[in-house]
């Protein structure tokens, strides 16, 4: 996942090249035709680097930049209304932060879940902590959907998360915000 400054796109080039195979587009307060060209910058990037591009809650910049997929999150709608804003053969993600959310996104068809948040961050407060027994629980459950934990993994708390059974990471921080993206992006791989 993205969020907005300035030198986003040389970041998540970088980081594609250390490994990171989906890149989400996430920005919460610029309009759509705003962020168009970002947009289909990110999309270029991501394909050069054989990764997929995607667009966080907005269908009609997913649309319109060609994107890969989209992303939603609870609250954000169904997942059959937002396949029908989006490109054909696009995948929908959804967020998840309980097992009957996680139900009920695999029912509706979801392509893949980003489950969490893991750990506290300064998005997500304390009582929306799922924890490490819930990236627990949904190793055990044998999904048929790939799924990502996200929310505080970091260099260092990516290791017990990797051993609790995560399917991947979904992160921020700690690729766009390290010294060396690539070498982040490399490193956090490595643990799955």
């Amino acid at each position: 996942m993205t969020d907005p400054r300035p030198d986003l796109a040389e970041r998540v080039e970088a980081a594609v090249r250390g490994g990171v195979d989906i890149v989400q587009l996430r920005d919460k307060h610029a309009p759509s035709e705003e962020l168009l060209p970002l947009a289909e910058e990110l999309r270029d990037i991501c394909e050069v680097g054989s990764a997929l591009f995607t667009v966080n809650d907005d269908a009609e910049l997913a649309k319109g930049s060609g994107a890969a997929g989209l992303h939603i999150g609870q609250g954000d709608g169904e997942i059959p209304a937002a396949r029908k804003g989006v490109l054909p053969g696009s995948f929908i993600g959804r967020s998840a932060g309980t097992m009957d959310e996680v139900r009920e996104a695999v029912s509706e068809g979801a392509d893949y879940l980003g489950v969490g948040a893991v750990y506290a961050t300064s998005t997500k407060p304390e009582g929306d902590v799922a924890g490490l027994g819930f990236i627990r629980a949904l190793a055990d459950e044998n999904l048929p959907v790939p799924w990502f934990a996200i929310g505080g993994v970091t260099l260092e708390t990516a290791p017990e998360v990797a051993e609790a059974g995560a399917w991947g990471f979904a992160v921020v921080r700690a690729v766009l915000d390290a010294d060396d993206p690539e070498s982040a992006a490399g490193k956090l791989r490595s643990l799955l």
